[in-house]
């Protein structure tokens, strides 16, 4: 992947900047006052939580800490039209921050005990994503390996006969990553590359370079989700940047989940020097208290990017996406279009 060369862009608005998110957990970006609904609605012991109370709950020690409270949010989201609420508020809520590209995670597996099936929360999502005519939202489908690979290969098997009519393009792999390693399900990614699915994995955020190593070479995978860990390996830093293997990156979600003890501390401005593609995303944004907006101003005002240096990393979430050629092609050409108008804006 190339990275630009023009001259800095002296004022980029990163509201207006075209933008696209590949690393979004659908669930994760619940809008908070649906959530509440959400909340309200099933009742229990939660019923009473107000907005300030619901933001206290969304506050988390570690990596462990987060997963519990995402177990928690899961009690709330237990029927079809839950899921076309949530994917509606979404897809506005990205196009409030001009994300004209998304491609959104989703766990059916975690919402299986509810009596629902993964085709229909596949579709009670693509009606939601329907409602709303942009952003152009795809779908990957996470298949949460705490359930382990047999698990998975049942639920890919009725992914693959559902993938077309509910735009689903790819598996993912999230979860506990340092209690159930990748390698496992190495026959459930050949199984969805056979059948033409883009293949993505967590990998190096709570565990070491060594589960990066095992998603690149046993599950074939096409991008890195997260890649904290990559910079304690140069031999990995280098397979990344000589095959161009895009790394998700999201600063908030790693330093609220304890990933990285603070912001200063993460790696992104080293991967992204050495020439490692690399992508912003703002993961769980609801449970970080972030949005993709603030994951660029994050990378101008702690890490020092320069403008033109965050229209190279908006331009390589282009280049990375799962989306076919020509599609590709005629976002790269409105994204350069509206580069070069920026340029040209700026006084000199």
């Amino acid at each position: 992947m190339q990275v630009l060369s023009e001259p800095e862009v002296k004022s980029l608005n990163i509201a207006t900047l075209p933008k696209s998110e590949l690393h979004l957990h659908l669930e994760g970006a619940i809008p908070p006052d649906v959530l509440l609904d959400l909340i309200h609605k099933y009742g229990g012991e939660d019923q009473s939580l107000d907005s300030e109370q619901l933001a206290a709950r969304l506050t988390y020690t570690n990596f462990s800490h987060f997963l519990d409270t995402w177990r928690w949010m899961c009690r709330f989201v237990r029927e079809p039209e839950d899921f076309t609420r949530i994917a509606e508020g979404v897809a506005k809520q990205l196009r409030t921050q001009n994300v004209v590209y998304a491609e959104c995670h989703f766990s059916p597996p975690d919402f299986l005990g509810h009596g629902l099936t993964i085709s229909e929360i596949a579709a009670a999502v693509r009606a939601g994503l329907d409602r709303v005519r942009e952003p152009q939202v795809a779908l990957i489908i996470d298949l949460c390996r705490q359930y382990g690979p047999e698990q998975g290969r049942r639920w890919l098997a009725e992914v693959i006969e559902i993938a077309k009519d509910t735009g689903i393009i790819g598996i993912g792999l999230g979860g506990p990553e340092h209690l159930n390693p990748a390698g496992p399900y190495a026959e459930v990614f050949r199984t969805a590359e056979a059948h033409g699915l883009r293949r993505v994995a967590h990998a190096g955020e709570a565990a070491g370079p060594e589960s990066i190593w095992v998603a690149l070479q046993e599950l074939n995978v096409e991008r890195i989700g997260h890649g904290t860990n990559a910079y304690l390996d140069y031999e990995l830093m280098k397979y990344l940047r000589d095959r161009a293997i895009p790394v998700e990156v999201c600063p908030t979600s790693n330093v609220c989940t304890g990933v990285v003890a603070s912001i200063e501390q993460h790696p992104v401005r080293q991967l992204f020097e050495f020439g490692i593609p690399i992508t912003l995303s703002s993961d769980d944004p609801t449970f970080f208290g972030t949005d993709l907006v603030s994951e660029y101003e994050l990378l101008r005002e702690k890490f020092g990017f320069t403008d033109d240096e965050l229209t190279q990393v908006a331009r390589i979430g282009f280049e990375a996406a799962f989306m076919p050629p020509e599609t590709k092609a005629l976002m790269l050409n409105d994204f350069d279009d509206y580069r070069a108008k920026a340029f040209n804006s700026q006084p000199t």
